[in-house]
């Protein structure tokens, strides 16, 4: 995973009009799949009721790096807020919020690394 600005994050979300977003969406994934999470092609994003499948194993992914730190069910809640329109900004910086502190905490020593399945 990579520890990722929050301010910077939003002010990239507002000046491309939302498309920091997505790239967000597919590189938090990459860094997901790279510590061992299940996550499919984000090709699915763009494919109605196919992207609710992809947002809800991107949300599984969440929960696995984390360790349980943030659930799969608010993870998706969160990354779908945007989609309803509500929230652009707040949903993926709770994320990454959550994000960055697994990460802290790794540094330290109180969570351990993410299972990668062989």
């Amino acid at each position: 995973m990579i520890k990722r600005s929050i301010p910077a994050m939003i002010v990239l979300t507002i000046i491309t009009f939302g498309l920091y977003h997505l790239y967000w969406m597919v590189a938090t994934k990459e860094d997901m799949r790279r510590e061992g999470a299940d996550i499919p092609t984000a090709w699915l994003i763009i494919i109605p009721f196919a992207n609710l499948y992809w947002m809800w194993k991107w949300g599984e992914g969440v929960e696995h790096v984390t360790r349980g730190k943030m659930s799969a069910p608010v993870a998706f809640v969160l990354l779908w807020l945007p989609w309803s329109g509500i929230g652009v900004l707040i949903g993926p910086a709770i994320v990454q919020a959550t994000f960055n502190n697994a990460l802290d905490e790794r540094e330290r020593g109180n969570l351990p690394r993410a299972r990668i399945a062989v």
